[in-house]
């Protein structure tokens, strides 16, 4: 859901001097700063580079559990949502994973929440090194439908509208989607969304509920 993207460093950005503050100040401290700085600078960077067309940001909310760190493929011919919500955070891997190379395992991603979802023929893939765990749904007449739907991407595209949308807005204060980021993030909200032909490179997905109907998942040479 939102061009989860690559964060640059803003000019305006003060580094943090590893001299100044008390004992108090320690690793959570510092932590923090760092995850507060990226959202605000990764966020606005991504939205100029999208033309507003797909506006990203990062989640709070995000994940409740610790990711894989293995990113996963997700597309759909056509999305449609009502409550929409789009702030910054950052995914953890669980400690010591073999997937958290230089990252800390760590991941800056953009989570996108949605109150009300459906999907046609959605596709999702995960490469596992030499062939692909794929499954697909909604392909029929019936069309997947989720409730309080998260996604945390790194990359997302397709074409986009959105009604009453709301750019800029503190994470912490949005209303759309029954979600909050953290305070001072930079975020965007809407009344709906519609997206078509939807592509994101996810960490990780929540739902409330999730109906998938004609659901079938194989190995596939190929991912979606």
């Amino acid at each position: 859901m939102a061009s989860s993207s690559d964060a640059s460093a803003s000019p305006g950005s003060t580094p943090e001097s590893p001299e100044s503050g008390s004992a108090a100040e320690g690793p959570d401290r510092r932590g923090r700063v760092r995850l507060r700085r990226a959202a605000v600078m990764a966020v606005p960077a991504t939205a100029i580079a999208a033309g507003l067309m797909i506006l990203t940001a990062q989640g709070a909310l995000g994940v409740q559990f610790a990711i894989s760190g293995m990113p996963f493929t997700v597309t759909a011919t056509e999305l449609n949502g009502t409550g929409f919500e789009q702030f910054g955070n950052l995914d953890n891997m669980a400690e010591d994973s073999p997937n958290a190379g230089d990252t800390g395992g760590q991941v800056l991603v953009v989570t996108s929440a949605i109150k009300n979802a459906t999907l046609t023929k959605l596709c999702q893939s995960v490469d596992l090194g030499g062939t692909n765990l794929l499954i697909t749904a909604g392909s029929g007449a019936d069309k997947v439908q989720a409730s309080n739907l998260t996604t945390d991407s790194t990359e997302l595209s397709g074409d986009a509208a959105f009604d009453n949308i709301e750019i800029g807005n503190d994470a912490g204060t949005l209303s759309k989607a029954g979600v909050q980021g953290n305070k001072g993030v930079f975020s965007q909200q809407a009344d709906t969304v519609h997206i078509a032909n939807l592509r994101q490179t996810n960490y990780a997905t929540t739902a409330a509920v999730f109906k998938l109907p004609g659901l079938k998942l194989r190995f596939s040479d190929q991912g979606c």
